[in-house]
């Protein structure tokens, strides 16, 4: 089913989480262990996310040093199969611009649609690894917009191969991201407005917001969305705060602001188990928040850990 009929279907808010796939190397226990500790409070969907390849440097046996493409976290189209139809629950796997040409994400919308798989999250994606900025292929997208522009002509039966005769037409309903406090390379938040815009009117059916931990910029985010005429669902993202070095490390990566009174109550922790409460602490007051305002969905951000969502959820649904 359709993430938008899902959406549109629910009278309360429903309760979705995403995973990362594991490292290279590793098997699907430690996937098939988030989605069973939250399985129970009945997910309406789940999103996989995606990892696109990179460059290294590699010794060789001669001494000298090699680029070598290596993909670390490979497994997303068939981690999606594999809790669709082994856990009954849909699934949303994140499509990326970085990395891929047309030709490519081509090939990877044809694979889900043959998987039965009908919903994707369209990203642009990070820059690669050592890399400041962005850049797409030379075949390729440098911006979700065309991403959504992509899957919308497959829906509508237009491939890449002007010469296919009769071609089949998909029917992926296609979400994207958006950023409460701002997307770190937009200049000002009236062009990340005007982007996310762009999405949505390029066929993108809802949004999933950045993580944030002060509920005040969602709903503020929410109020300029509705007044700049997007009108899709826009679904709040949540990451229980886990480690005290998060307090650093979130703000780095993400690019958001931790409250200072979150700030201040993890500080006065003596032991990670009293951080990892605090966070669990937040969290509920931040979900219950949300849900009472009637957000659409919570959608939690796991990190591959299910141990502190499990516990919020508990206490919020």
């Amino acid at each position: 089913m359709q993430i938008s009929t899902i959406l549109e279907k629910s009278a309360s808010t429903l309760f979705t989480f995403e995973l990362m796939p594991p490292p290279k190397g590793e098997n699907f226990s430690e996937i098939a262990n988030a989605v069973e500790a939250l399985v129970a409070f009945s997910p309406a969907y789940v999103n996989i996310t995606h990892h696109r390849a990179e460059t290294v440097l590699r010794e060789r046996p001669d001494g000298l040093m090699e680029r070598a493409v290596v993909k670390k976290r490979p497994g997303t189209v068939s981690i999606a199969a594999a809790i669709k139809y082994k856990y009954g629950i849909e699934v949303v796997p994140h499509l990326v611009c970085g990395g891929y040409t047309r030709g490519e994400t081509e090939d990877a919308l044809i694979d889900l649609s043959f998987l039965g798989i009908h919903n994707v999250l369209a990203l642009r994606g990070d820059p690669a690894p050592g890399e400041k900025h962005f850049a797409g292929e030379k075949d390729g997208y440098g911006h979700a917009r065309e991403l959504v522009q992509q899957v919308q002509r497959m829906n509508a039966g237009q491939y890449l191969d002007p010469t296919l005769k009769n071609p089949a037409p998909t029917a992926f309903c296609v979400g994207v991201a958006g950023y409460p406090e701002k997307h770190s390379e937009a200049p000002n938040k009236s062009a990340d407005l005007q982007r996310l815009k762009e999405k949505v009117e390029a066929g993108a059916a809802y949004v999933v917001t950045q993580m944030f931990f002060d509920n005040a910029k969602y709903f503020a985010f929410v109020k300029d969305c509705r007044a700049a005429g997007i009108s899709v669902p826009i679904i709040p993202g949540v990451k229980p705060l886990a480690t005290a070095r998060q307090l650093s490390v979130l703000p780095q990566v993400f690019h958001i602001d931790l409250p200072e009174a979150l700030e201040r109550e993890v500080k006065k922790c003596a032991t990670p188990e009293q951080v990892r409460r605090v966070g669990v602490e937040w969290g509920v007051a931040q979900c219950r928040e949300l849900k009472a305002a009637g957000v659409p969905a919570l959608h939690f951000y796991t990190m591959g850990k299910a141990d502190n969502v499990k516990d919020i959820v508990r206490q919020v649904f």
